[in-house]
């Protein structure tokens, strides 16, 4: 009878173990288990390497990792020294890890998106979050700004994180956006009066510079990486406009000077030109979606350096939803439907003209884990596929203000390293076929043994 329970005791444990997963976004690759695969050196063997910093990519490369950072790159496929294991990737792209400057990774957007913050607790919501994290990683998005949540969740996942809970990239957050009353990122848009209240800076509603102020120092307070504020309306808030200036000059003015004493960059939400024209002005550092960016506010950003986040991938996706009846509610439709289409023909005007670009998505709008697709995207509209890849690694990194240590393959940098199933500078298709991921030398996924 023992020896019977012992054998059924064992089949459970078995059953139980973890086992590799299939990736969906790339046959015949697997997950490594919860932790990654850890060594304190690596050996990757590359049959292209695009390291983001030349614009030609380089053939048969070695890349040696150490304690977490790139050690050194050699040409050819340099032998390993014994114990060291070696990651096979002559079949494949090797490249940065990929940076999204614009998610918001405890969301997806639904039909249920309205009504369910009335039913869901914060744990729920970051619960089920672990998957979204979890599927940007594997897509091989090692890095992403948060800008915007509720419940400063962000801040709660990038902990789990980086304590090694849960998977994920690394996670740079806004915490909450910022906003005026009726604003595109004011919580109680849309509910009945007696909800309504009056939300302030500690909720992220501000009406003056004092406001503006405070609402930054709560921000610091809660553990923020930057600031977010929305210049302008939006298409997915429960308000009439998705245009219109929402912030003064003297309120955006004091939320950049606050932002910089507590060293923020400041992301700015704007779709409406003069909203936009303001806040650059005022010296923010990125205009998020800018769906109608004029002449002049591109030439202003080309010469003061401030960074263009296009969103392609939201645009289309309302664009798409607009079309089916009773997904969104009445005052958002229509604002789908003339804001998301816009989005990728202003992305080639402002690539045309110069304006700096870094890759952002506004996963959280569209699916998680579809990051690649903004690749695509972006070369439809003229972009090279090289320049796409250096918008989604140096690029981002430089808006960070973290190229230092992100962004390029190069020695002492952060490992960080992604390989795609294919050449992306002739099929930019490859940009969603990710094979191999590792983040700060930890491998958390890998082709499959063939």
């Amino acid at each position: 009878m023992r020896l019977i329970i012992f054998a059924c005791l064992s089949l459970v444990v078995a059953c139980a173990a973890p086992r590799p997963v299939v990736a969906q976004s790339s046959p015949g690759a697997v997950f490594a288990d919860r932790a990654g695969e850890r060594s304190e050196r690596w050996i990757i063997h590359a049959g292209r390497l695009i390291d983001a910093v030349g614009d030609a990519p380089r053939e048969r490369v070695t890349v040696f990792v150490r304690d977490g950072k790139i050690e050194k790159i050699t040409a050819g496929y340099a032998k390993a020294a014994k114990g060291v294991p070696v990651i096979d990737l002559r079949r494949y792209t090797v490249m940065p890890g990929l940076m999204d400057m614009h998610t918001h990774v405890t969301s997806e957007f639904s039909e249920d998106s309205y009504t369910e913050r009335f039913f869901l607790e914060p744990a729920e919501y970051a619960l089920r979050a672990t998957q979204y994290v979890r599927r940007t990683l594997m897509a091989g998005f090692t890095t992403v700004r948060n800008v915007g949540d509720e419940d400063n969740l962000a801040a709660s996942m990038r902990k789990a994180i980086d304590r090694g809970w849960i998977v994920g990239p690394r996670i740079f957050t806004a915490g909450k956006s910022l906003a005026t009353t009726g604003g595109h990122a004011d919580p109680t848009n849309g509910v009945k009066a007696e909800l309504m209240k009056n939300p302030g800076p500690k909720e992220g509603v501000i009406n003056s510079p004092a406001d503006a102020r405070k609402a930054v120092r709560q921000r610091y307070k809660e553990g923020a990486d930057l600031i977010k504020l929305t210049a302008t309306g939006g298409v997915l808030s429960l308000a009439s406009s998705g245009q219109n200036a929402q912030f003064t000059k003297e309120e955006l003015d004091a939320v950049v000077a606050a932002a910089r004493d507590y060293g923020f960059t400041v992301a700015v939400h704007a779709h409406g030109t003069e909203g936009m024209k303001r806040a650059v002005l005022a010296g923010v550092d990125s205009i998020e979606h800018g769906t109608y960016m004029s002449d002049e506010v591109m030439a202003l950003m080309k010469e003061r350096g401030t960074y263009y986040v296009p969103t392609i991938s939201a645009g289309k996706w309302v664009a798409a939803k607009s079309k089916v009846d009773g997904y969104f509610p009445d005052v958002v439709r229509p604002k789908a439907a003339a804001i998301g289409p816009q989005i990728q023909s202003t992305f080639r005007k402002a690539y045309e003209a110069g304006v700096p670009i870094a890759f952002g998505t506004d996963a959280g709008v569209s699916p998680h884990g579809e990051n690649g697709l903004e690749f695509v995207y972006m070369v439809e509209a003229g972009m090279p596929a090289m320049v796409a890849i250096k918008s989604a690694t140096i690029e981002a990194a430089k808006l960070l203000r973290r190229d230092d240590e992100l962004g390029t393959l190069e020695a002492g940098k952060v490992a960080d390293v992604v390989a795609v199933d294919g050449d992306p500078l002739e099929d930019i298709q490859a940009m969603t076929r990710v094979s191999f991921v590792m983040k700060a030398g930890v491998v958390y996924k890998r082709p499959a043994t063939r």
